[in-house]
C-alpha cells in the first residue's frame, strides 16, 4: 500500500486544484494520506478534509514557526481536539533554530505541551527539528524519563548523534523528496542508519518536490519517487520497500484501521 504520511493539503498553494491534486494521488496509488496541522487557527480546514475524504486521516498540532501565537497552549486544548474523529496524532510540532521565527524558548514550551499531550493520548507525536539537536536531544531525555510517548521525526534531516538517541528511545524516523536530491548525501546516510522496522515515506507537499519534480509544487501523488529512493539507498526491492514502509506506518498510526 502506496502511503503519504505527511500532506499539507490545506496550504494555499492547492486552493485552485485541491481536488484535483488529491484525484491523481489516487490515480498514483495512494491509498491513504495523513493532512498534517501546522496551527490551531487551521485546524478546521485539515480536519474538514479528513472527515470528507475517507483516504485521509489528520492531526492537530502547532508547528515551531508558529508558537509565538500559541503562548498559552496547554495539553488539555490538545486533547480536546484530539477526540474528534479521524485525529491520528499530535503535531506537527517541535524546534526551528534555523528559522527562529518564533523565540527558543516559547518552542520549547509549545513542545513539551504537544509531549504531554502525546502521552496523556497515546497518539504518535509528529516532530519538526531543524538546527536544534542539542535542545531536541535533552527534550527527548527528559520527557522520555517522565514516561513513554511514541514520535515520530519526520522528513529527517539532522545530525548521526539525534538520530541515534531518537532511534534508541523508540523513534520512527520519515524519508521526504530530500533523499533525491543530488547533494544531499549526507541524509542519504542517515536514512541508511534507520532502524528498518520504523522507517515511513512522506511528501510534505507542496514542499520539497522529488526529483524530478524538485523545483515545483509538491503533490502527493509524488511519494512513490520516495519510495523508489528509499528502496535504492536501503537496497530493498520496490515491493519490500512498500510492504516495510506500511508495516511501520499502521505501527505507528496505530489509530487508522487497516484496509482489508
Amino acid at each position: 500500500m502506496l502511503i503519504d504520511s505527511h500532506v499539507n493539503l490545506h496550504a494555499p498553494q492547492f486552493d485552485e486544484d485541491r481536488d484535483a491534486v488529491i484525484a491523481r494521488a489516487r490515480e498514483a496509488g495512494i491509498g491513504l494520506m495523513v493532512e498534517i496541522s501546522d496551527r490551531l487557527s487551521t485546524f478546521e480546514a485539515t480536519h474538514a478534509l479528513a472527515m470528507a475524504h475517507p483516504d485521509i486521516w489528520c492531526t492537530v498540532g502547532v508547528h515551531p514557526h508558529e508558537a509565538r501565537h500559541y503562548t498559552d497552549l496547554t495539553p488539555d486544548r490538545l486533547l480536546e481536539l484530539a477526540q474528534r474523529p479521524r485525529v491520528v496524532g499530535i503535531g506537527e510540532c517541535g524546534l526551528d533554530f534555523h528559522y527562529d521565527l518564533s523565540p527558543r524558548d516559547t518552542q520549547a514550551e509549545v513542545f513539551r505541551a504537544h509531549i504531554h499531550a502525546a502521552r496523556q493520548s497515546g497518539l504518535p507525536l509528529v516532530v519538526h527539528t531543524r538546527e536544534a539537536d542539542d535542545v531536541m536531544t535533552a527534550t527527548l531525555r527528559e520527557e522520555t524519563a517522565d514516561g513513554p510517548f511514541r514520535f515520530l521525526m519526520h522528513c529527517y534531516t539532522s545530525g548521526a548523534q539525534l538520530a541515534e538517541i531518537a532511534a534508541d528511545f523508540g523513534a520512527w524516523f520519515s524519508v521526504s523528496g530530500i533523499a533525491t536530491f543530488k547533494a544531499a548525501e549526507d541524509v542519504r546516510e542517515r536514512v541508511r542508519a534507520m532502524p528498518p522496522e520504523r522507517i515511513i515515506v512522506e511528501t510534505d507537499c507542496p514542499y520539497l518536490a522529488p526529483v524530478p519534480h524538485r523545483g515545483r509544487r509538491n503533490e502527493p501523488a509524488y511519494v512513490t519517487h520516495v519510495l523508489d529512493a528509499l528502496a535504492q539507498i536501503r537496497g530493498w526491492s520496490r515491493d519490500e520497500t512498500e510492504a516495510r514502509t506500511t508495516e511501520a506506518f499502521f505501527a505507528l498510526f496505530d489509530r487508522i484501521e487497516r484496509p482489508a
